[in-house]
């Protein structure tokens, strides 16, 4: 069984991406990593608990990449 092979291809849709030491990163990424710094950072001052501000960050920073991946 011959399968032609289609002569022109459609454009392929790439995320935005930033190169960074040269690799290409997604923004939602840097989104996620931003997001989750700066909750790590606020909960650790106003509850003065590392270990709550850390595992806080990581769930806020997870369900962003999370959420980017699924509406892409």
């Amino acid at each position: 069984m011959a399968v032609p092979y289609p002569t022109q291809l459609p454009p392929a849709v790439h995320p935005q991406t930033v190169d960074i030491a040269g690799s290409a990163w997604p923004t939602y990424k840097l989104e996620a990593v931003a997001a989750g710094v700066v909750t790590c950072l606020i909960l650790a001052l106003i509850t003065g608990s590392p270990q709550i501000a850390v595992l806080a960050a990581a769930a806020v920073a997870a369900l962003r990449w999370i959420v980017a991946l699924v509406t892409r």
